[in-house]
């Protein structure tokens, strides 16, 4: 599969809204599924591209707290 990040549409989590947008990850969506993520400081350097099946089982750990930090856990929904 060919990747066009180029012309992809990247966005921010409404969440980054309070740090200034600076310290974020953008995400945009990629044919089948697909997700490409990047650094919001640096678009330019590395794009991490993820299936559509690893990006809804790293959602899904999100969700069910794998990822946690211990006596930080974040909020869930």
């Amino acid at each position: 599969m060919r990747h066009h990040l180029d012309t992809a549409e990247f966005r921010k989590s409404s969440y980054s809204n309070g740090s200034g947008g600076s310290n974020c990850v953008e995400v945009a969506l990629q044919g089948a599924g697909g997700v490409a993520v990047r650094d919001s400081k640096n678009p330019h350097d590395a794009t991490l591209l993820f299936t559509a099946a690893e990006w809804d089982a790293f959602v899904a750990g999100v969700k069910d707290g794998e990822f946690d930090v211990a006596g930080n856990p974040g909020p869930r929904t």
